[in-house]
């Protein structure tokens, strides 16, 4: 986190751009806080949370010298954006969920948010929050 952090720095932005990062191991990172606009989706930053997981490319940089995307979430990963997900739905509970690829020419985050996530916008929120917390999520407590 600390590396996307300084390239935000050396950008000229005050912070890291997201809110959360997700780490490899599944581990939940505060970043820049939700008090404060976010810097993650140009035209969209004032009325969301970024949030952003470590990962989503090739390991290896292609023949142009660019990285390919691909979703490399571990599983850790995708339990832990799960749970995080529906903590948010929980405290923002007329939130709707997207990728930033639905707003810019981006390949992130180099999943289909829509059609993994499709469940994100019909289910009770306040009904699951008794079935997924985040207190029972081992990754959370590392924040």
């Amino acid at each position: 986190m600390e590396e996307i952090r300084q390239w935000h720095l050396n950008k000229g932005w005050r912070d890291i751009g997201y809110n959360y990062v997700i780490e490899l191991d599944g581990s939940i990172r505060k970043g820049r806080s939700k008090l404060i606009s976010g810097a993650h989706t140009r035209g969209h930053n004032k009325e969301s949370i970024g949030i952003c997981y470590i990962g989503g490319v090739e390991a290896t940089r292609n023949s142009k010298g660019g990285w390919t995307p691909k979703d490399t979430r571990t599983d850790a990963q995708k339990e832990s954006l799960r749970d995080l997900l529906i903590h948010l739905s929980i405290k923002y509970p007329d939130a709707t969920l997207h990728g930033h690829n639905e707003f810019a020419a981006k390949a992130c985050p180099s999943f289909d948010v829509q059609k993994e996530y499709n469940w994100y916008n019909t289910y009770n929120k306040v009904e699951d929050n008794y079935r997924c917390s985040l207190n029972n999520n081992k990754h959370y407590g590392k924040i």
